[in-house]
């Protein structure tokens, strides 16, 4: 390929730098236009990054690792794939110095695209980007019928780039293992990955195949297996997550806040990770380091696009159960003030303060927060259930038990799995009211089967926009019940296959069927749903035009 192929190639991309310093965003700037490239803009921080990748997408980013303000490369990376801000075919370079190249290539499943390392010239930088081009041009077919929702052919087109393209085998076959875990297929995925592993012990593939045996619940297995991949890897953060999910999954809390606390010594600024931690320790009860954690996660997040007012309501829990209602005042003050327009701020503030009002003793105030927090907690589908259900403890604490039962039956009907109701039932067992545990969880199943049953019937009927209208509200009240989720999907790809298309009920149902994946990965319904709406693309002539790769 000439230098002047590769230039041409270049021209029309639009291109992001990340750079705290002006002088070195310009130098970028200079070698990317010596590169062909005209479209660049550029920002200074991470938080500049996001808004810009909310806005619009790009077709290479070019990051530096050393960011300021406790957040480097790698982590943005991370929140800008667990937030979708970046399209699959977004090339990602991260720019570091050969100090920082050890610890930062080790540290994550998700790598970038390729590294470069300081100091470089735009001829190396230009034929950087050349040899992400010509592999994101191979990939580009799979990446396409992924955004498009179609993945069973996207597995096809991995097997067919397998054999066109051999460089890239194992990027395909990556692609391909994680296909099959977001269909909810860990068996098919599992001898991909064992593949991938003979091939080259690669980190990222061992972990694969640890997940397959996770979502398959053989927890003892990928147990052994994530010790000894960060035994062998101490920077892998990816592992030290899944294995504390692990522990956590066989009810091990101290050793999953063991491997946790591992992770943050790792990876000192990862906000999701830390409050993971804070949240761990909370539930183990080991409130001296919850206090510590949940404080930085207050104070990394407050100048975040992620933050979240649920950490102030953490922290405060944590602070009255160590018998500290000053600190835990001020904490609420902060949150008043620092996140006065966020979404649920009201909703966590009047949580937060029944805590402080009830270990003081302040009963009007007590009251008062009660009822302003159950009022608001009626909108609020996305709050944490284990939110919800310290503000039902604290009802039934204090003579509320109709609004502690109106918040338990909330959290039950939009339960996630078995476990989750459970965990609603222990805040009244606890209580000693072990009979209306059983009748809230029996009313509130009856009530999601009911729903359901509504639905069916109008579809049945042939009323199936009014089975969408039920069901998507339906969706919106409970958005982690993995049945009400799958039926919404359902209705909408029934409306659509008998009433003609509609773009935006399209949309709706991939969003719905992803949600499916996330309640409920190996749900034995989702390749038949998954089947139905491609039959319906395919019908519409929906289903995306496919470049062949050369």
């Amino acid at each position: 390929m000439t230098e002047n192929r590769d230039m041409n190639e270049l021209d029309g991309l639009t291109a992001l730098i990340i750079e705290p310093h002006a002088g070195m965003r310009s130098t970028i700037h200079n070698m990317l236009t010596m590169c062909g490239l005209s479209k660049i803009d550029h920002v200074g921080s991470s938080n500049q990054a996001v808004k810009h990748l909310g806005v619009k997408p790009y077709d290479l980013i070019l990051c530096e690792y050393a960011l300021e303000g406790g957040q480097d490369g790698q982590q943005l990376l991370e929140d800008v794939r667990h937030h979708k801000l970046m399209p699959l075919s977004t090339m990602f370079f991260m720019v570091t110095a050969e100090g920082d190249y050890g610890k930062v290539v080790s540290a994550a499943e998700l790598g970038p695209t390729d590294y470069i390392l300081k100091p470089f010239t735009a001829d190396l930088l230009l034929e950087r980007i050349a040899r992400g081009l010509e592999r994101r041009n191979a990939l580009l077919p799979v990446y396409e019928l992924m955004e498009a929702g179609n993945q069973r052919e996207a597995i096809a087109a991995c097997v067919e780039g397998e054999a066109r393209h051999p460089r890239y085998l194992v990027d395909f076959m990556r692609l391909r293992a994680e296909l099959h875990m977001f269909l909810g297929e860990p068996a098919e995925a599992e001898p991909i990955y064992r593949q991938l592993v003979e091939k080259k012990a690669i980190a990222w593939a061992r972990l694969g195949l640890a997940k397959t045996l996770f979502l398959r619940e053989r927890y003892d297995e990928a147990r052994d297996m994530l010790e000894d991949l960060v035994e062998s890897n101490a920077n892998f953060v990816d592992a030290y997550d899944w294995l504390a999910r692990t522990h956590e999954a066989i009810g091990a809390l101290d050793a999953a806040q063991a491997v946790l606390t591992e992770a943050v010594a790792v990876s000192p600024h990862a906000v999701r990770r830390l409050r993971k931690l804070g949240e761990t320790a909370l539930e183990a009860g080991d409130h001296d380091t919850a206090e510590k954690i949940l404080k930085q996660v207050v104070s990394k997040a407050k100048y975040s696009e992620f933050k979240d007012p649920q950490d102030h309501v953490r922290l405060v829990q944590t602070l009255v159960r160590k018998g500290d209602p000053v600190q835990a005042a001020a904490v609420i003050r902060d949150l008043d003030k620092s996140m006065a327009f966020q979404k649920h701020t009201p909703l966590c503030s009047a949580i937060a303060s029944s805590l402080v009002h009830e270990y003081t003793g302040n009963e009007a105030r007590l009251a008062e927060s009660l009822t302003t927090a159950l009022a608001a907690s009626r909108d609020a589908p996305d709050l944490r259930p284990d939110i919800k259900l310290e503000l039902a403890r604290t009802c039934i604490e204090n003579g509320m038990e109709e609004g502690a039962a109106e918040v338990v039956r909330d959290v039950m009907r939009n339960a996630q799995n078995g476990a989750a109701v459970a965990r609603a039932m222990a805040v009244f067992e606890k209580a000693g009211q072990a009979e209306m545990a059983q009748k809230l969880a029996m009313e509130s199943r009856q009530q999601v089967v009911d729903l359901v049953a509504t639905g069916a019937a109008k579809a049945k009927s042939g009323d199936y926009k009014a089975a969408v209208v039920l069901m998507q509200e339906a969706a919106t009240k409970l958005p982690d019940n993995p049945q009400v989720v799958f039926n919404a999907a359902l209705a909408i790809l029934k409306c659509l296959d008998h009433d003609g298309w509609d773009e935006r009920l399209g949309q709706q149902a991939i969003g719905h069927i992803a949600g499916v994946r996330r309640l409920d990965p190996v749900n034995p319904k989702l390749p038949a749903l998954a089947g139905l709406h491609q039959q319906i693309l395919k019908k519409y002539d929906k289903s995306p035009r496919v470049k062949k790769a050369g």
